[in-house]
């Protein structure tokens, strides 16, 4: 399926919403705006397999340029608008990109990170910063598709969490423009997903998630209704405004929804939705179990990453069945195995691997490719976890992220999980600092619920709390009061930020 196929059949259904900034776009329009950009990119010189880089924000340039390097079998590099000029400027080198086009307001941000190349530079809408305006040149072009169409895909940059960020580069597709995705395989599958579908995109479009499952729901004839940025209240009025039958979020987006008042939660009207899905991070069980008492079972989980090496999948009757699990494998072939890649019977903990997935490789560093896989060919995304007898997958943290205090394995997101539900806490992050006695010690950076002054007596009484659930090996002795935590737009934590400034010598 295409956005093209879509602009035949219901030419006047919206494609797109933008409720923040009083937009819509239907799909004939989206059709014509793509085709248009397409020959543009064709005539800048960009041919099968090249690279086009995008500073965008959530606007809908977003659809525009992706169904075009879609349809002109391109990658599209799609990089975050909150990292430094220097960060961009080395995705923009090292995944080879051709162009970068930026969205009007990082015209600035994208000039200054392109000051020594002279790879051509754009902004989307409007000549800003002696920048030139794309849209101005496309409109010249024809509506109608370029003559040489093949499928694109994306190449994605990790964070950058536990280092410089990654390319991660998939062969391109060698079928048709219009043939289905295996996320879109997915979305119609196991969610329901297809033209009847309304989506909210809660999470910024440069992420890899946010962006797939969003170009996927126009290539299936639905609606996606964006977000600029995510508001817990305003998130409730669009699902009701809008009649939101699909949403994707992460646990944080959770936590804070359920710390809205009591009568505004109450008087949301979520009936419409029909699947709402998350990912990103484990689940707090408490949390998770909170969002199935208030939207019923309509909560689905999945676990991967932008590598896509492997999936799980679970849904809400199930999760109620086996609370903590992410699921069964649903792309490739589930392995636990020990730090020498054998594999480790069901209940012990070790790496969780995938054998049998998608191959993929690192853009330009073939060692950091060998590292993913193990001596098996087995590709490991950094995790940690046990499989259970019926093979449901429970994560235990990031193998980066485990403290060894006295020989004790302690994984912060299971201390973080416990925090996060306690009243008196709005985020919470667990680290492992030097002892000269310990090796490491736990310290949890907690961020205070609203109205909530972190003082020491706040500290023991978390500590008490952490005890009482955990007990005292876990339980954390030392906290730091912050008034906000690093976290990406989407809500992931950007642990490597505090890593830095708590073990500056790490």
């Amino acid at each position: 399926m295409h956005s093209a196929a879509h602009a035949r059949s219901t030419p006047d259904k919206l494609a797109l919403i933008l409720p923040d900034r009083g937009m819509e776009l239907d799909f004939r329009t989206l059709e014509a705006l793509s085709n248009q950009t397409a020959h543009l990119l064709r005539a800048k010189g960009l041919k099968r397999g090249d690279v086009v880089a995008a500073l965008f924000d959530n606007g809908p340039e977003v659809f525009i340029l992706g169904a075009a390097a879609q349809r002109a079998g391109l990658y599209l590099t799609s990089i975050s608008t909150k990292v430094s000029a220097g960060d961009i400027a080395y995705i923009l080198e090292d995944s080879d990109a051709r162009i970068l086009i930026a969205s009007d307001e990082n015209a600035a941000l994208a000039r200054e990170a392109n000051a020594a190349s002279d790879r051509p530079l754009f902004a989307w809408s409007f000549s800003k910063a002696g920048v030139p305006s794309w849209s101005e040149l496309a409109a010249k072009e024809p509506e109608t598709p370029i003559a040489d169409e093949s499928a694109g895909t994306d190449m994605l940059y990790s964070s950058g969490t536990t280092g410089r960020p990654k390319g991660i580069k998939f062969p391109l597709p060698d079928g048709p423009v219009d043939e289905e995705t295996s996320l879109m395989a997915m979305g119609r599958t196991l969610y329901g997903m297809g033209p009847d579908t309304v989506y909210l995109s809660t999470s910024p479009l440069y992420h890899a998630a946010p962006l797939r499952w969003a170009l996927a729901v126009v290539r299936m004839g639905g609606t996606v209704v964006v977000m600029e940025r995510f508001d817990a209240a305003r998130t409730l009025e669009l699902i009701e405004r809008f009649k939101i039958t699909h949403a994707t979020f992460v646990p944080t987006h959770f936590v804070r929804m359920l710390k809205l008042p009591e009568n505004v939660r109450a008087r949301a009207d979520v009936s419409s939705l029909e699947a709402v899905i998350h990912a990103a991070a484990p689940c707090p069980v408490p949390v998770k179990q909170a969002m199935l008492d208030w939207w019923g079972p309509i909560v689905h989980e999945y676990y991967a990453g932008t590598e896509t090496c492997g999936i799980t999948s679970i849904g809400p009757v199930e999760w109620l069945e086996k609370p903590g699990s992410v699921g069964r494998a649903v792309v490739g072939t589930l392995r636990i195995t020990d730090d020498e890649a054998n594999p480790l019977p069901a209940g012990q903990t070790g790496n969780v691997c995938f054998a049998d997935g998608p191959r993929f490789e690192y853009h330009k560093d073939p060692e950091r490719t060998a590292q993913a896989y193990d001596r098996n060919g087995y590709a490991s995304m950094g995790d940690i976890g046990r499989v259970d007898d019926d093979g449901y997958l429970y994560l235990t943290d990031r193998k980066s992220f485990m403290i060894i205090s006295g020989g004790v394995n302690i994984y912060p997101q299971e201390i973080e999980n416990c925090l996060t539900v306690h009243p008196k806490v709005a985020d919470v992050a667990v680290i492992g600092i030097p002892d000269d006695e310990m090796g490491e010690r736990v310290l949890a950076v907690v961020q205070p619920a609203p109205g909530v002054v972190g003082t020491e007596g706040l500290a023991d009484e978390l500590q008490a709390y952490a005890r009482q659930h955990l007990g005292g090996v876990k339980a954390p002795r030392h906290f730091a009061f912050r008034e906000d935590l690093p976290r990406e737009p989407t809500g992931k934590l950007m642990k490597r930020r505090l890593v830095e400034e708590f073990r500056p010598n790490a």
